[in-house]
């Protein structure tokens, strides 16, 4: 425990002191202290009884319902125009009927202060002081519901004091027993049940306090009365709400099950486009690349150009099927995870070429600039397209030669595919191709912000010139690592 000092020792002069006689030193002792405890809350630690915890969700819940935020500004919208109502009118008519629930509310508002000012029995000025009393909170459940609930219980207590509240057997006059109504079922449409019996039990209360208030006979009939008619509207309003809510999640769910349908349907579609496609194209690679390895064999003593021809379209149809199983796998699950193979790149363009050249294509390359290591999506792209172009050449102009143009410029890649004219036009034959080469190589570019052109040349080849961008690497800072 911490030493507690004398009040003569921490700072008033005590006698010894004066008296010329000095005290012996006193060693302080080592002050162990205990760290205090936490406070804990009365009745915190107690474990808490089923009905304890369901008082306060109760209190927790009319607090939110009620009294936070009780005059929030929370206008009524009006209708859309998906509303049955709506969708019936045309022309001016159809704009007017969005606005039919407020012009409702303002009609059954201006009902109660009619019933006030001609039912009241007090004088004119009473009478229309008790009219507005009613008729203000039924207007301001327009933009403030629960404000407008308090409102109504303040205006129904000023209006049976100025009235006197013995005419209509209770304390409840004609305007404000209407009025208190219409607010009720008003707020419980615009919230949720749990609030609409909120309004009921304090509408209860309300009642016993205002009879006693008046200093009347407690009218049993009277409170009857009002609790009987509040719970009929709001016991309506709340199986609204729980149709409403169950229509909601049906439509949710009808929309998920759809969407499920949708996507099986797709999952489908996939597998037929992938199954056909594996049955007629692989079939047919799979036919060359066996003839290929087996035609050597059926020739007797056959030339090394002829072997060699063959292994390269046997290698050529091995790598279709290869390319043609991976594209099998993206086309028949959305999850398919494509093979860790490695994607070509500028640096397998020499390949490329030869494989070509072995075709048949005279094809030259000529590469300027820093040669420098691009992004994967940019190499990939840039490979494909120099492929397809000379696939187009071989294609479209037998015979003729090509030439590759690669350039590693400031800011992004360059490349430049251009081949000359056949050598004997009128012996080429229709291509069978679609046309989508073209549309291929221009999907690439636009997908990397790149520029493309396509076009004949004056000599009557054909020339492809495309510019991929690629950022700049960032200026690393001087002293970096």
């Amino acid at each position: 425990m911490p030493r507690v000092v004398p009040e003569t020792e921490a700072g008033e002069p005590d006698s010894k002191l004066t008296s010329g006689h000095r005290p012996p030193p006193t060693v302080s002792p080592v002050t162990e202290t205990t760290p205090p405890h936490p406070k804990v809350p009365f009745g915190s630690g107690r474990p808490r009884s089923p009905e304890f915890r369901l008082a306060a969700d109760a209190l927790a819940g009319l607090r939110q319902d009620l009294f936070h935020d009780a005059f929030a500004y929370r206008p009524l919208p009006p209708l859309g125009p998906d509303s049955r109502f709506v969708r019936r009118r045309s022309g001016r008519l159809r704009e007017y009927a969005a606005w039919t629930p407020h012009a409702v509310v303002v009609f059954f508002g201006v009902l109660a202060m009619w019933i006030t000012l001609f039912r009241s029995g007090a004088s004119t000025a009473a009478a229309l002081i008790c009219g507005l009393l009613v008729l203000a909170p039924v207007l301001l459940t327009l933009v403030r519901p629960a404000g407008a609930f308090w409102l109504s219980l303040a205006g129904c207590t000023v209006t049976g004091m100025v009235t006197g509240g013995d005419w209509v057997s209770g304390i409840w006059t004609p305007g404000g027993f209407f009025s208190h109504l219409v607010v009720l079922t008003v707020v419980a449409l615009r919230t949720r049940p749990r609030t609409a019996a909120w309004m009921w039990a304090l509408t209860g209360a309300y009642g016993v306090f205002d009879a006693s208030l008046f200093g009347q006979v407690y009218d049993q009939d009277d409170i009857a009365q009002m609790m009987f008619l509040s719970a009929l509207i709001l016991l309506v309003v709340a199986v609204r709400h729980v149709r409403k809510e169950a229509a909601l999640e049906v439509t949710a769910q009808q929309t998920v099950t759809e969407h499920e349908r949708s996507r099986r349907t797709l999952l489908e579609e996939r597998t037929t486009i992938a199954r056909e496609l594996h049955d007629v194209v692989a079939h047919h690679m799979s036919v060359v690349a066996i003839q290929a390895e087996a035609a050597p064999y059926r020739v007797e003593n056959p030339p090394p150009e002829l072997e060699k021809a063959f292994v390269t379209i046997r290698e050529n149809a091995v790598a279709a099927l290869t390319e043609l199983r991976r594209v099998l796998g993206v086309v028949r699950a959305e999850d398919y995870e494509a093979p860790d193979a490695p994607q070509p790149t500028l640096a397998d363009l020499d390949r490329l070429l030869a494989n070509v050249r072995e075709a048949g294509l005279t094809v030259d390359k000529a590469v300027t600039g820093a040669v420098r290591e691009l992004p994967q999506g940019v190499e990939l792209s840039a490979y494909r397209i120099v492929q397809e172009a000379l696939s187009n050449t071989l294609r479209h102009a037998p015979g003729a030669s090509a030439r590759v143009e690669v350039s590693y410029v400031l800011g992004g890649l360059g490349l430049r595919v251009v081949n000359g004219p056949p050598p004997a036009p009128s012996l080429l034959k229709p291509s069978p191709g679609a046309g989508h080469g073209i549309t291929g190589m221009r999907e690439r570019v636009t997908m990397l912000d790149g520029e493309m052109t396509a076009a004949r040349t004056t000599e009557g080849g054909y020339e492809v010139a495309v510019f991929l961008p690629v950022a700049a690497p960032a200026a690393e800072p001087e002293g970096g690592a």
